[in-house]
């Protein structure tokens, strides 16, 4: 490959440039109005404005991304994640125009990307699966009778959702009638859906999803897996590897079945395979993410690959450089997800970044779009950066990471370091003791 379309924004795409320039390839970026004034944009040598900042006008227009991928003559286009990276309709319109899609076939986005399909393909993988609905939910009535069988407390989830949108726990009958149709509702603006399902709520959880990878020849392999389970809004903000729960019996376990699950589905390139783990150990399928994953760094850091150069040669049809006995982790990293919001209430924060500062050390990575004097505008995720440590040790990670925000300097907005700071020095963090629901239980105000 000569020239590669990145067909993202901020932080992913400024990172997706840096595995391009490392192989000589030549990268196309686009963006909104918005962006302009984004250091990667300002840097690039081909960048195309491709509409006004409201995603539907811009990142979201797939036409328009493919106007420039064909007038540039791009051998491929790398959508990240997020915006268009698991659209189906999207790859299908890349591979009709002789341009290579760097992620999995049209049918393994489609079938994975609807919540319903994906559960019952792993039921057929053999992979465990929450206890809920074998198919959409028609009606409210019908979610209560499931939710009487099953028994509460229960999850209600748009078939088509992410991110946790349309997503909501109900403990009784009353919150669910309510909860179902303003989750439909939503489901129904955000992703043109309005399909539901329900599982069982399982109750002291963890969130561990596993990084694997499928080539053209039918290999797939597992990276390892990463504990997603500090979360607001059903959206995660810190990811560590390996994670401090599992043992070492059940991780080959989590592990073993995600590359089930990808084998299954005659999985290619990056995808991550999501699980819920109780308390006892016991772990069910959650979700397939067909694209990169948000934490892909911790990954990187513990093995020391370019996942985004795996991604390119498996999209070339080259084989996965190892076996799965040839990866192995080393050390421990933690991901910190930085956000313009509100460290209270968690609510999106936009403003001007004054200044954006911090020491460079050995074990240390800052992946961002942003910089000092940058705007952080209202129309897409106020995420500026991610943080990643990697140490030999937890203990010394976590160290690391609170001389990292004892150091670092954001200012001109409202950010989460100080929720941060709070969590660093909390026992039950340190002791790796936390569940999905921590920010809720645990951490109830951090001063700014």
């Amino acid at each position: 490959m000569k020239k590669i379309l990145i067909a993202n924004r901020g932080e992913i795409a400024a990172r997706i440039v840096k595995t391009c320039e490392k192989l000589g390839i030549e990268p196309v970026i686009v963006y909104s109005q918005a962006d302009k004034d984004l250091p990667y944009v300002k840097n690039a040598k081909i960048a195309h404005e491709i509409g006004e900042p409201p995603v539907v006008k811009s990142y979201l227009n797939s036409d328009r991304v493919l106007e420039v991928a064909l007038s540039e003559k791009v051998d491929a286009i790398h959508p990240g994640y997020g915006f268009l990276s698991e659209n189906a309709d999207f790859v299908r319109k890349v591979e009709n125009a002789n341009i290579t899609f760097i992620g999995p076939s049209a049918d393994v986005v489609e079938a994975m990307g609807d919540k319903v399909k994906a559960r019952k393909t792993m039921q057929v993988a053999g992979v465990p699966v929450v206890p809920g609905s074998d198919g959409p939910i028609s009606d409210v009535d019908a979610a209560v009778q499931l939710a009487d069988k099953i028994g509460y407390p229960v999850m209600i989830k748009a078939s088509a959702g992410g991110g946790g949108i349309g997503m909501q726990r109900c403990d009784d009958e009353k919150t669910l009638r309510t909860a179902f149709v303003s989750s439909q509702n939503r489901a129904k603006a955000y992703f043109g859906n309005d399909e539901m399902f329900m599982e069982k709520f399982i109750s002291n959880s963890r969130h561990i999803e596993v990084q694997i990878f499928g080539d053209k020849d039918g290999n797939v392999v597992h990276l390892y897996e990463r504990d997603c389970s500090i979360q607001r809004r059903h959206q995660k903000v810190i990811e560590e590897s390996p994670s401090p729960f599992l043992s070492e019996e059940v991780r080959q376990q989590i592990c073993e079945a995600a590359v089930q699950a990808g084998t299954h589905v005659s999985y290619t390139n990056a995808g991550t395979v999501e699980f819920i783990v109780d308390e006892n150990e016991n772990f069910y399928f959650l979700e397939m993410n067909t694209r990169l994953q948000v934490e892909h760094p911790v990954t990187e850091m513990i093995t020391g690959l370019d996942l985004v150069e795996w991604q390119i040669d498996v999209a070339q049809s080259k084989p996965i450089p190892y076996s799965q006995a040839e990866l192995v982790k080393s050390g421990h990293s933690i991901e910190y997800r930085i956000y313009a919001e509100d460290p209270n209430t968690f609510l999106p924060s936009p403003g001007k970044i004054e200044t954006f500062e911090y020491p460079e050390s050995e074990g240390l990575r800052v992946d961002t779009g942003f910089s000092s004097e940058t705007q952080v505008t209202p129309f897409y995720d106020p995420m500026i950066a991610k943080v990643i440590i990697h140490a030999d040790d937890r203990e010394k990670a976590l160290e690391k990471s609170r001389h990292f925000f004892a150091e670092w300097t954001l200012s001109g907005i409202k950010h989460n370091g100080p929720l941060f700071e709070h969590v660093l020095n909390e026992e039950s963090f340190q002791k790796g003791q936390y569940t999905t629901q921590y920010l809720n239980e645990v951490i109830k105000k951090v001063e700014n």
